[in-house]
Parts: C-alpha cells; sequence; structure tokens
C-alpha cells in the first residue's frame, strides 16, 4: 500500500464523494472539502450506465442508486416527426455488466453517495487560495485561513476546476456548439424503462424516467456561441424552440411550470495532455470533461474514483499509482471523448442523412461505441 496518510479531496460532487467511498473502503482516510457551505447538486438527472453501476455495487452504494432511480433498458432514436430510427436494448449490450443503468435525480445521487460517505472528514464552505508543491507533499492553503500539508491532493472540483488552475494547468474548456437546457418535471414517463432521443434540425431532445413519478428532460440548441439565458422567459422560450417536435415532448414540456425549473449551461469538454501536476492530481470532468452525448461523464468520474483508490493499495508509493494509473485511465477516457465529440457532430447533420444512417447502421453502431466499457475499466 502506497503510504498516504493525508489525502485532500477538493470537490463535493459525483468524483469527489466516490473518491472518499473508495479510498475509505481501501483504508485510506481522506479528507475532503466543498467550497459550497451546504451539500448542493448541479443540475437536473443523470443516467448511471452499467460500468458505472457496477463500481458502485462494489462500494456498497449501488443498491441505494437502484432503489432510488428508475431502470434504463431501451434506448430509442427517433425523428423529429416521431418515426422510430432504430431500437437498442441496453440489457443486451450490457449483459455481463450484471445489469442495466439507472436514470436517477442528481439530489438523490448525492445524498446516496454522501450517506456512503459518512465517516470522511468533510469540511463545507471551504475553497482553495493556494498550492505548493514540495519535494513528497502538498502544502494547501484554504479560504478560512487554515493551512495543512498532503501527500496527495485529488482536484474533483469540477469543469472550472481550481486545483487545475492552480497546479496543473491554465487550459479553459472548450465550447461544443450547443447549450442544453435540462429540467425535472413531475411527469410519469410513458415507458418508464426507456432512454428517448428525438433528433430535429439543429436540435434534439432526450427523455427518460428518474423514478419517483418524476421525468428528466434535456433539449439541445445549436448556437455559434454560448450565450447566458435569463431565467425570466425560458419556459416559453423552450415550449417555442420544440413546438413542432412530437407529443411526448410537448407533454413533458407542458408538465413544467416555472422558468427556474430549467438548467440552462453551454456544453463544453476540456482535453489535457497531463492530468497531473505531482503529488496534485485531476479526477472527473476537472481532468478530462466531455460533451454528454455518451452519457458517460459522470460513470467515467466513478471510474476514475475507484481506479485511483485500487492503485493506491496495490502500489508501493504514490508517484507510482499516479503514473500507473494516468497509463490505465487514458485510453478509455480518450475513447469516450472521441465518441461524444462524434456522437454531437452526427446529431446535427442534415436531418436526411442522420437519419438514414441511424435507419440502416444505428444499432450496429451505438455497440461498437460502448463496447470497450464493458470491460474493467
Amino acid at each position: 500500500m502506497a503510504k498516504a496518510q493525508r489525502i485532500l479531496i477538493v470537490g463535493g460532487g459525483i468524483a469527489g464523494l466516490a473518491a472518499a467511498i473508495a479510498l475509505r473502503r481501501r483504508g485510506f482516510a481522506p479528507e475532503l472539502v466543498e467550497q459550497s457551505a451546504s451539500w448542493r447538486a448541479l443540475g437536473a438527472g443523470i443516467a448511471l450506465q452499467p460500468n458505472a453501476m457496477q463500481v458502485l455495487r462494489t462500494l456498497d452504494v449501488g443498491a441505494d442508486i437502484e432503489k432510488a432511480g428508475a431502470p434504463l433498458r431501451r434506448f430509442n432514436y427517433s425523428s423529429q416527426g416521431g418515426d422510430l430510427l432504430c431500437e437498442i436494448d441496453l440489457v443486451g449490450l450490457w449483459s455481463r455488466m450484471g445489469s442495466g443503468g439507472v436514470g436517477i435525480d442528481r439530489g438523490k445521487l448525492q445524498k446516496a453517495l454522501v450517506q456512503a460517505a459518512d465517516g470522511a472528514r468533510c469540511r463545507l464552505g471551504v475553497g482553495l487560495t493556494s498550492l505548493r508543491q514540495r519535494k513528497s507533499f502538498v502544502s494547501v492553503g484554504f479560504s478560512d485561513g487554515t493551512t495543512a500539508d498532503y501527500e496527495l491532493v485529488i482536484g474533483a472540483d469540477g469543469i472550472g476546476s481550481t486545483v487545475r488552475a492552480l497546479a496543473v494547468s491554465d487550459a479553459k474548456p472548450r465550447y461544443c456548439g450547443q447549450m442544453a437546457w435540462r429540467s425535472l418535471a413531475p411527469l410519469r414517463a410513458e415507458f418508464e424503462d426507456e432512454v428517448q432521443f428525438w433528433l430535429g434540425d439543429g436540435c434534439f431532445f432526450a427523455t427518460y424516467s428518474v423514478g419517483g413519478g418524476r421525468t428528466y428532460g434535456s433539449g439541445y440548441i445549436a448556437e455559434a456561441s454560448p450565450r447566458r439565458e435569463p431565467i425570466e422567459g425560458r419556459l416559453a422560450r423552450l415550449r417555442k424552440r420544440f413546438a413542432s417536435f412530437p407529443c411526448p415532448v410537448r407533454t413533458f414540456l407542458e408538465a413544467l411550470e416555472r422558468d427556474d425549473q430549467i438548467h440552462c449551461s453551454a456544453v463544453e469538454e476540456l482535453h489535457l495532455p497531463e492530468w497531473r501536476s505531482g503529488r496534485v492530481l485531476l479526477i472527473g470532468d476537472a481532468a478530462h470533461a466531455s460533451s454528454p452525448m455518451m452519457g458517460q461523464g459522470g460513470c467515467m468520474a466513478i471510474e476514475d474514483a475507484a481506479v485511483l483508490a485500487e492503485l493506491l493499495e496495490s502500489s508501493d508509493s504514490v508517484d507510482a499509482a499516479l503514473d500507473a494509473y494516468a497509463r490505465r485511465r487514458r485510453p478509455r477516457v480518450d475513447w469516450v471523448q472521441a465518441q461524444s465529440d462524434a456522437l454531437g457532430r452526427g446529431a446535427l447533420l442534415p436531418a436526411a442523412v442522420r437519419d438514414a444512417v441511424l435507419r440502416q447502421q444505428g444499432a450496429q453502431q451505438f455497440e461498437a461505441r460502448y463496447a470497450p466499457l464493458l470491460s474493467t475499466p
């Protein structure tokens, strides 16, 4: 086991909490800091695919997540007019993983992860002000005026990572050409175990159940440049943009009641040549944010956490573990990012071209895209 008595995790989202759980399961005692003053889940819903659920089951939190969410067994692509383009059997595709994926409210996911991380030292309302590398440790300054030394600092603080800016890279996320409009509606999905995509010209809409009689919906709209969407009038603008889509989309939007139920953000990605500087390592979106087209952002973060904990336990030193981590994770993450890019471009092709390809090859392409993720991370 690597000698790492003092490990700091920065960020209390999916990546940070998964890292805290995984490290504690391997015999480490990490400390976690989160700059928000309370546990607060950003966004609306998330699909945890079987590669992530397999990891979560090993961390003894999978059953709680399955209970709180809804199973996802099929995936459908349809045209803007409602014609089915292709259908994928997710259970068959992921059969070796033991189960399908789960759609879940992000708030419920965070609650399950926080409960599973119980016992880890967590400080809320605390951010970072400085990181100073030493030979075998990192000196950290915190926003509450305290300082401490750590043998390893894990930056799990998302796409706008402070840890990345202070210690690893000044690279900025790249805009992917789409704005995302995400929301949860108090609506029971017509087919509760399906992920449904409706593809239009320059836009598309996706829905799936997150359990508890609620449905997650996300509209993606091509925009030349990112822009701030005022809260006032969001719902009316979203309904207008997708007014020509099939009844399930319109029904979802009619179930929403307020502008503030809709979260708007630019779709961004981040490619870094290195995820590490000395004893500072980035994981999750802080290291390799990608567009959501493969639905693997949170899944990759969960895998990152588990692999890092495993390697710290099995390696003779922290440095050896971090070297092995990069070798093991890079090919898988690069694949997901490349496939997400390709999917994002393909979804916005002229409808006649895109729909013809999906009718002829959609299911086969889908299975080939996810095949590398069937192996152990």
